[in-house]
């Protein structure tokens, strides 16, 4: 069968196609190709500027054009000589090689790729389309989704709602406030990972720049190399490497996301709890169907959705961060298939936020379910009185509301204030205890 939306094994590519083709720009075998063009060409232009050959600008502005307007055909034509050559970054050498023979700068055709490996081409793309992906979709949607959070915080800020610990009712809070506890997680986390670098390899095959440096043995590769990656890419490069990069922090990038979906995990789990327990409606669509058996369902799918693909993206990811620093000796090839598969856990990720969002935008606050649940859990307040009875110096005040209170079927108002009129304190003090309810003790 051709490949297509319902033929895919993966339903990145086939059922989430249409939400997730975007990132094919980033992580195809077509933008792998694209990035390792673009280094390669990189390179040799900055040969040529830093005086090693002269280079007119004609085809310089060719070399440019490849670069930068990289097309589909360009990569079949890269994949076609790969077929040849059976080695892919040498693949994309020669497809540069003729771009100089038709330019009629044949005579600097060996300056491509001059003293490199494939893995300084490879540990310089990878992390550019890594780098793009990571500021042009991952941070844009999830700082989307924090602030979509904070709408909901500011929003229900005064919304009184009561506690749960263990699942049983306890002393009350704002639901604005508990909203603004993943805002804050988020925040933080989103800090942390915008201190990790984008890092790269570039220094010869077994990272000591042998080639170079036996070609022009008084130049200052080191200088050059980090001038390159720095200033033609915006990546770090790593001083001391074996033939490949570290890795490291590409898997505490990995580690960083992981613990922001974990985040989203606990934050997608209170909110499908919040609408079991009814604290939320859902908006319906015309058409949409919740039980092919229950016509009254509106099931908080978006959630769970999210849930699953976080699910999925921290397994892998778990096993990137994992796997990838770790490689025998100078190199072995177990990093080149996994590195392949960085885009899938970032799709699985990306699309589990985008489900986030669109739950988000389906809440409808049911105010009169937590205002019930409030009133029916008058026992929460007995931390409010025992508290102000230790203040007043008052003999066992905590053992007294536990007989009260723990336990108990039914604790209700009335209840409540039968209590406060047996204390021998004043009747200001009363009053006062009494003013308290579950719908104001709700702390700052």
């Amino acid at each position: 069968m051709d490949l297509n939306q319902l033929t895919a094994i993966s339903p990145i590519d086939g059922r989430y196609r249409k939400q997730l083709a975007h990132l094919s720009e980033y992580f195809s075998e077509f933008a792998l190709i694209k990035n390792r063009v673009f280094v390669e060409i990189e390179y040799f232009l900055f040969l040529a500027e830093k005086k090693f050959f002269k280079l007119d600008a004609k085809t310089r502005q060719q070399l440019l054009k490849i670069a930068n307007e990289f097309s589909l055909e360009d990569a079949a034509a890269v994949k076609q000589t790969e077929t040849i050559t059976n080695h892919d970054v040498k693949a994309v050498e020669y497809l540069i090689k003729k771009v100089l023979d038709d330019c009629k700068a044949g005579h600097l055709k060996e300056w491509v790729h001059f003293g490199l490996t494939s893995q300084d081409i490879n540990n310089t793309a990878m992390p550019l389309l890594w780098k793009n992906s990571i500021e042009l979709e991952y941070l844009p949607a999830v700082i989307n989704l924090q602030h979509a959070i904070g709408n909901l915080a500011h929003a229900w800020k005064d919304v009184p709602m009561l506690a749960r610990t263990h699942g049983q009712p306890a002393s009350p809070t704002r639901l604005g406030k508990e909203m603004m506890v993943f805002v804050e997680r988020l925040e933080n986390q989103i800090q942390l990972f915008s201190y990790i670098p984008f890092t790269a390899k570039f220094g010869g095959a077994t990272g000591n720049f042998n080639a170079h440096h036996v070609a022009f043995p008084k130049y200052n590769w080191k200088k050059f190399a980090d001038e390159f990656t720095e200033s033609k890419l915006g990546l770090q490069r790593q001083q001391f490497t074996t033939q490949i990069e570290h890795y490291d922090t590409l898997a505490a990038h990995f580690d960083a996301i992981k613990r922001i979906n974990t985040i989203i995990v606990d934050f997608c789990r209170d909110i499908w709890t919040y609408i079991s327990m009814d604290y939320f409606k859902q908006k319906t669509k015309k058409g949409e169907i919740g039980s092919s058996a229950m016509p009254h369902k509106v099931n908080p799918i978006d959630f769970e959705n999210a849930e699953g693909n976080l699910g999925v993206a921290n397994a892998l990811l778990e096993h990137l961060s994992a796997k990838l620093p770790v490689s025998r000796l100078q190199r072995d090839l177990t990093d080149s298939t996994v590195l392949r598969n960085i885009g899938v856990p970032f799709a699985h990720t990306i699309l589990a936020i985008r489900s986030t969002e669109k739950g988000i935008g389906k809440l409808v606050l049911n105010e009169s379910k937590l205002k019930s649940d409030l009133e029916n859990n008058w026992a929460v307040v007995a931390e409010a009185i025992q508290t102000i009875l230790r203040r007043e110096n008052y003999p066992n005040p905590y053992e007294a509301l536990k007989d009260l209170t723990r336990g108990k079927k039914t604790i209700d108002k009335k209840t409540i204030h039968a209590f406060i009129s047996t204390l021998k304190v004043s009747a200001m003090l009363k009053k006062d205890l009494k003013a308290i309810t579950p719908h104001n003790y709700l702390g700052v």
